[in-house]
């Protein structure tokens, strides 16, 4: 067989493969299930089908939302399903206007080998419904929806998706395991209630990178019985930072470790690397957590331990925290504070933090109340290298 025959075979035999290998993954349009892309039917219905019937295949399957703008009021997907499945969304997706209580507005639960991918965007609407939001008086709230549920979700991708004003987080994930978010945009102004970006908890490792998340509220939280979670790559703000906590509000709360958060910039956030716990009796640990080679871009409260944690007021001043902090390293922090308080460590003195350790942090503050200065109370630790301002460990 001559060199040109021998080429033209296997570009035939690529081309065969590709195709067999496209037609394996099994499309489910939503517009044939009848999604109408006016932005004014609701599509609920719709996309549920499209789902159930991807779900049950056996094989590769994909679910795809095309350009266009789908209205849907609530869309609950569950598995388990029979084999891989996609969620591909090109087109925008909006949520009903207004407010509505709790819950969610897209839940993917109870499946394994997900897909969630696509250049296109959950639009929550969240700014017809903040002004309903009572949490920063009422620390009973039930809360407004949740864009984006996923819950007990295993082995699973999220990838290049916007997820635009949320009415409350835009993302929370529960009991997942092996869940990897990458290259995503989550956005809401800065004065949006409660937008939490990314909200972990009871979950094992999740991972976040590459991505932007500029919100109202802490772009990632991590919560109780989170472990082996990593965020790296992520540029945020605005928003509260990136947060583990609040800890020690619920009874029955585990612990928290493994925490990796690494190659991040925070750009005029209203706190930076913040670990949150209530003063109360219910017992935990955090530990095993390092934070390292993050950017500071003018944010408060850079570095920040606070056991005294009470956003709405009304809280026992006179109690101590009793979650265990312990073995946490910030390693190479440097950058810009607006305030002056740049280190602040309020520790429990019922269980002080232990073995905190400062690395190489070089944080400066040009303001008027200067000069940059840390707090700390109830805490045993080591500072090497480069301290400014001076530690206080």
């Amino acid at each position: 067989m001559s060199f040109l025959r021998l080429f033209l075979f296997v570009l035939l035999l690529e081309g065969l493969l590709f195709e067999a290998k496209a037609q394996a993954i099994k499309q489910y349009n939503v517009n044939d299930f009848g999604a109408i892309p006016d932005g004014h039917t609701d599509n609920s219905k719709a996309f549920v089908n499209a789902f159930k019937g991807a779900c049950q295949y056996h094989g590769h399957s994909r679910v795809v939302v095309p350009r266009g703008t789908y209205l849907v009021k609530l869309a609950e997907f569950n598995g388990p399903c029979r084999g891989p499945i996609d969620f591909f969304l090109t087109g925008n997706v909006k949520a009903a206007p207004g407010p509505r209580e709790g819950g969610y507005w897209f839940r993917f639960g109870y499946i394994d080998r997900l897909t969630v991918s696509g250049k296109g965007t959950f639009d929550g609407q969240g700014q017809t419904a903040w002004s309903s939001n009572e949490c920063s008086k009422n620390p009973n709230c039930k809360g407004l929806p949740i864009s984006i549920r996923f819950d007990y979700v295993s082995n699973s991708v999220v990838s290049g998706i916007n997820s635009l004003n949320s009415k409350y987080f835009h993302i929370n994930v529960l009991g997942c395991t092996n869940l990897r978010f990458q290259n995503i945009r989550i956005i809401a102004p800065a004065e949006s209630p409660n937008t939490d970006g990314i909200h972990i908890g009871q979950s094992k490792n999740v991972r976040i990178f590459d991505s932007f998340i500029g919100t109202g509220d802490d772009c990632v939280s991590i919560g109780p019985e989170s472990t082996d979670i990593e965020v790296s790559g992520v540029h945020c703000g605005p928003g509260h930072g990136i947060s583990i906590g609040s800890l020690g509000k619920y009874t029955g709360e585990k612990d928290v470790s493994g925490i990796n958060v690494h190659d991040c910039v925070l750009d005029r956030t209203d706190n930076g690397l913040r670990i949150k716990t209530w003063a109360s009796d219910i017992k935990s640990r955090l530990y095993n957590v390092t934070f390292r080679d993050i950017i500071l871009k003018n944010t408060y409260n850079s570095i920040m331990i606070d056991q005294q944690y009470c956003p709405a007021g009304g809280c026992d001043t006179s109690k101590a925290s009793s979650i265990q902090i312990q073995d946490v390293q910030y390693k190479g922090i440097r950058g810009t504070s607006i305030s002056p308080d740049v280190e602040i460590f309020r520790c429990s003195r019922k269980y002080p933090c232990n073995n905190i350790v400062l690395k190489d942090i070089d944080i400066s503050y040009n303001g008027k109340n200067g000069p940059a200065r840390t707090r700390c109370s109830f805490l045993n630790g080591r500072s090497f290298g480069v301290q400014n301002p001076k530690a206080c460990v």
